[in-house]
């Protein structure tokens, strides 16, 4: 498990599932579909994602591909990150 992933799966536990247990969260677990996050929770996980891995999250990356479950934020974040490397050379 990536450093990124693991403290994506801990927010997600905390702020959203206050830390139960029984709630299975695999990497592929649907945030929206399962009813773990709902919009308002987007903007709450967007807002950790800039702060926790200065990445920008532009409107465009609102999408349930990006956004939707652990892999895939981890995914998004890992791919944000390399292209602000890229951008600053």
């Amino acid at each position: 498990m990536t450093s990124i992933e693991a403290e994506v799966r801990q927010y997600v536990l905390d702020k959203f599932l206050f830390g139960r247990t029984e709630v299975e969260l695999s990497g592929d677990t649907s945030f929206l579909d399962s009813g773990i996050i709902d919009s308002t929770g987007v903007l709450e996980l967007v807002a950790f994602l800039e702060e926790k891995f200065q990445v920008k999250v532009e409107d465009e990356d609102l999408i349930p591909a990006n956004l939707d479950s652990v892999n895939a934020v981890t995914r998004f974040v890992e791919r944000k990150g390399s292209m602000s490397v890229n951008h600053r050379r």
